[in-house]
């Protein structure tokens, strides 16, 4: 069996361009969303936690630090 060889013309061709673009574009959009939800979540399992311990003591009746952390 012989191998085939691909030719695919390398740099912008004057056909398709804006397809091209419009492509490069829309992936672009999408890597990029894709990396914003993966930061977000990595911030909000690690950051939940001292959020609301900083919002706790920073209320109203000022408990201490162990009374955030008792389940009573």
């Amino acid at each position: 069996m012989a191998s085939r060889i691909s030719l695919k013309a390398k740099g912008k061709s004057s056909k398709g361009s804006k397809a091209q673009e419009d492509r490069s574009v829309s992936e672009s959009l999408k890597e990029w969303t894709t990396w914003t939800m993966r930061k977000a979540k990595v911030i909000t399992h690690y950051g939940f936690i001292p959020l609301v311990i900083i919002i706790g003591m920073n209320s109203d009746p000022k408990p201490a630090l162990s009374q955030l952390f008792s389940p009573v």
